[in-house]
């Protein structure tokens, strides 16, 4: 059993509001783990306005498959246009 985490920063651009940074990370943890199926929290930062931190979960029997839905992942966030990706972290189990 490989056991998958990513955690990934992001950076709000005009985002004014704590319920308008709330609006875009819950929108993108419901497409995420609608898409990929993965579990999935913002871990951090939840008081900044312009920061984030959502980290996600992975179990497979395969490093190579969680290794490739990341990458996936990480495209999908990278195309979303509300942020902007800052530090990745991948770990493997």
């Amino acid at each position: 059993m490989t056991i998958g985490v990513l955690t990934a920063q992001m950076h709000l651009q005009g985002v004014t509001s704590l319920k308008e940074k709330r609006s875009v990370v819950r929108s993108l943890i419901g497409r995420l783990k609608s898409r990929f199926n993965i579990s999935i929290a913002e871990v951090d930062r939840q008081d900044s306005k312009q920061l984030a931190v959502i980290t996600m979960a992975m179990v497979s029997n395969d490093t190579r498959y969680i290794n490739s839905r990341f990458d996936k992942i990480i495209g999908f966030m990278r195309r979303d246009g509300r942020f902007y990706l800052g530090e990745i972290e991948r770990e493997i189990f």
